[in-house]
């Protein structure tokens, strides 16, 4: 269980394996609004954003997969439809479906191998994504980009999103790059590298920063984040 020294622990954020909570996650909000005038006002003006969570697994895996350079709207429609074809949505039952009833579904073939090889791995238990939980923020990105069609930035958003770790800053995400420039008054696009220089004094809460730019970047077009998933 997190403790809940609120005078303590921003300083040193949680533990890299631990678990974002709504108290930690408040926490972190707190403590960024108190160091930074940029992300105070995405607060004052936008209010809290939500702790968006997924589910730690292979269907979570292979959704952030799917959203891999196509829009949020296609990837939802492509993993809604997988999961009509497959209930449970588990590796074994994955590998029953053929290549081209993936390609129905809406997968490329690029992407039918890599959740082809994941399934694999996974059905053969070469590999437990539970095993993830307990090691340490670049073990586990290590271990997840070990796999083919598994880069930084599917790996850095099922730590943030699926394990809630504290400090994943994801690099390569379009939207953050864009809210940062939008909130930080930028008069360009945040390079990865100009990101994660940027992003230093948000340690060790920079995922509670992330939700913060995203949600800036939601509300400012309309979007309600409340409704929206990570």
């Amino acid at each position: 269980m997190i403790a809940t020294e609120p005078a303590i622990r921003p300083a040193g954020g949680l533990p890299s394996a631990q678990a974002l909570d709504e108290t930690a996650f408040e926490e972190g909000v707190r403590f960024l609004a108190g160091q930074d005038e940029h992300l105070a006002a995405v607060v004052k003006t936008y209010g809290r954003p939500p702790l968006w969570v997924r589910e730690p697994g292979f269907p979570t895996l292979v959704y952030i997969i799917l959203e891999q350079q196509v829009s949020l709207a296609s990837a939802r429609a492509t993993f809604a439809r997988l999961k009509a074809a497959v209930n449970p949505l588990t590796p074994r039952r994955f590998l029953k479906l053929t290549d081209i009833e993936l390609l129905r579904i809406g997968f490329s073939r690029q992407k039918t191998l890599y959740t082809r090889l994941l399934a694999e791995s996974l059905a053969r238990r070469y590999f437990d994504l539970g095993d993830l939980h307990e090691l340490h923020d670049d073990c586990a990105r290590k271990m997840l980009i070990a796999f083919k069609g598994i880069g930084r930035w599917t790996a850095d958003i099922y730590l943030l999103s699926a394990l809630r770790r504290p400090d994943i800053w994801p690099t390569g995400d379009l939207a953050l790059a864009t809210a940062v420039q939008e909130v930080k008054r930028l008069r360009q696009r945040p390079s990865p590298e100009k990101l994660e220089a940027l992003s230093r004094p948000w340690k060790p809460w920079r995922a509670v920063a992330a939700r913060l730019f995203w949600h800036a970047y939601l509300s400012k077009r309309g979007q309600k984040s409340s409704s929206v998933s990570l």
